[in-house]
């Protein structure tokens, strides 16, 4: 009856370990990260955060990808945690292999004409170009 009851309650916490709700956030920073410091600082951080399982950096693209537990944290409070650290983040909406990420809401997402008028969206560092409307830019 003990080994039952023990394979049992093994069983449920394995189950239990499965059931997490763990999801994935792309932001980009402002300021940019411009060096090796900035990412150690968002890392070292953000890892004593609340339901933070992993935290990525990509200097060259201006990422950081976080892959969190969602039953204890949210995008807002992952969000609160840069602030604190004097980082605005803007959430990536859109990512594709082949080219850069495009965020939410930026001048790659937009219809041409509203592009065009849009002088501060298409910028470098959201990975438009301002010729001919509003093109993504290949690296």
């Amino acid at each position: 009856m003990r080994k039952i009851l023990t394979i049992s309650l093994l069983a449920i916490g394995a189950l239990a370990t499965y059931a997490k709700d763990i999801k994935e956030l792309v932001v980009t920073t402002t300021p940019q990260m411009s060096c090796q410091n900035c990412e150690n600082k968002i890392k070292g951080n953000l890892r004593f955060e609340k339901g933070i399982k992993k935290i990525e950096t990509d200097l060259e693209k201006q990422l950081v990808t976080i892959t969190y537990d969602a039953d204890k944290t949210d995008e807002s409070k992952i969000e609160e945690a840069f602030g604190k650290l004097n980082y605005q983040v803007r959430k990536i909406e859109e990512c594709d292999d082949a080219t850069s990420c495009k965020p939410a809401g930026s001048c790659c997402e937009r219809k041409q004409s509203t592009c065009q008028s849009d002088t501060i969206a298409c910028t470098k560092s959201n990975g438009c170009t301002k010729s001919n409307g509003c093109t993504k830019s290949k690296k």
